[in-house]
């Protein structure tokens, strides 16, 4: 593995654990045994390396969604399989790393933005029109309303005001947050659905 790779696979390892802004540059090039000097002739600064590590992370995870997305027998199959993904994906992460992100990285958070406005922007909409299709969406839905009220939900779900880490864990919020929007444009037969998949029956 090039020394690049190393790095950035060792900076989100640790940036994951401990929150990025409590690691150093330091710390980065003792985990991996190689001295500073070697860091710098590839990354100028701390800067660099996270905005780095949020590239190559983000373009791992539209891979790993469009993987899904291909793959999923309908609209809610693809939500419910989401929701899954969303939990793994939060399960290690220390609650300091997004809030030290947007805070002390706006470069970096750039980045973010920039994926959520283009790729998860389309995203929703293509999941909406795909449950509208099968019939286990409203047939109603504003769409276009409705996907970026979405998106606008995820700057709230990352807010430590509106959601303080030492209060709430992330995953807990993000799975709130998706139960919540998913039950609110499913159709009965839609709903009936989620049921089955959550081994749930109840009175009509």
């Amino acid at each position: 593995m090039e020394i690049k790779d190393r790095i950035l696979q060792a900076a989100i390892g640790l940036f994951t654990r401990n929150g990025i802004k409590s690691v150093s540059m330091d710390d980065i090039a003792t985990h991996l045994g190689i001295s500073k000097k070697t860091l710098y002739k590839w990354f100028e600064n701390k800067d660099q390396i996270v905005s780095a590590v949020i590239h190559n992370h983000l373009t791992g995870v539209q891979g790993e969604c469009e993987g899904i997305i291909s793959h999923a027998r309908n609209a809610v199959d693809e939500m419910v399989q989401m929701m899954d993904w969303a939990k793994r994906q939060f399960a290690n992460v220390n609650p300091n790393a997004i809030h030290d992100l947007r805070k002390y990285y706006p470069a970096a958070w750039g980045l973010f933005h920039e994926h959520k406005s283009s790729f998860i922007l389309q995203q929703i909409q293509a999941n909406l029109r795909r449950g509208v299709q099968e019939g286990l969406y409203r047939a109603d839905l504003d769409i276009e309303v409705l996907s970026r009220l979405r998106l606008a939900q995820i700057d709230v779900l990352f807010d430590p005001e509106v959601f303080p880490p030492a209060q709430f864990d992330q995953m807990r919020v993000q799975m709130a947050s998706n139960e919540h929007f998913l039950l609110g444009v499913v159709s009965l037969k839609g709903h009936k659905l989620i049921n089955e998949y959550r081994h749930v029956t109840e009175e009509e």
